[in-house]
């Protein structure tokens, strides 16, 4: 596994992150965006990291 996948799992977690934060004062009417950007965050690199196990299962690029 190289730094890569490291990388993705790190922003998915980023990505939780951004979802269970708390805002509140000023930056309330921001809440909806965090947790739109923190969704799809998880799911595009979980997406990835999806797609790179295929392709290192059939052979075509290793990881």
């Amino acid at each position: 596994m190289n730094g890569n996948t490291f990388l993705y799992f790190s922003c998915i977690i980023a990505g939780f992150a951004l979802i269970r934060i708390p805002l509140s004062g000023a930056l309330t009417p921001l809440e909806p965006f965090c947790d739109l950007i923190g969704v799809v965050t998880v799911l595009l690199f979980s997406c990835i990291i999806i797609f790179n196990g295929i392709m290192s299962l059939i052979g075509r690029r290793k990881l």
